[in-house]
């Protein structure tokens, strides 16, 4: 099991950017997705989860109505539309999969394949 984000790059803030995460394996597709950051020196932290199978989502608050996370279970693919970018969005992005076709549990150790995560930069 594999996971490509890309998509990163740098933008002002009030800017917007769209995250990608290619995963490998028929089974997986269907996996929850989710989006976490890590800023250097801190924690990695939950952004957005979304379940494979009826694509209910969740967020955490610091995103809520900013970001978007979506799907296309035939692609294999998950995004992240981030708009309204702010200084404090700036991090390493990750993109992680859970062995669950409907949850949406959202602490790190819930994940177990992880891709190599995407820098954002978002300038003031």
């Amino acid at each position: 099991v594999q996971l490509q984000a890309s998509g990163g790059g740098l933008v002002q803030a009030g800017g917007s950017l769209k995250l990608s995460c290619v995963g490998s394996g028929r089974t997986f597709s269907m996996y929850t997705k989710a989006w976490f950051r890590q800023l250097r020196g801190k924690e990695r932290e939950f952004v957005a989860v979304i379940s494979g199978h009826e694509r209910n989502a969740d967020y955490a608050d610091s995103v809520k109505g900013r970001f978007t996370i979506s799907r296309d279970n035939a692609e294999n693919t998950v995004w992240l539309q981030m708009n309204s970018l702010k200084p404090e969005d700036t991090a390493v992005y990750y993109c992680a999969a859970q062995n669950s076709w409907s949850s949406l549990r959202r602490t790190r150790e819930d994940f177990g394949s992880w891709g190599q995560g995407t820098l954002v930069t978002v300038s003031s």
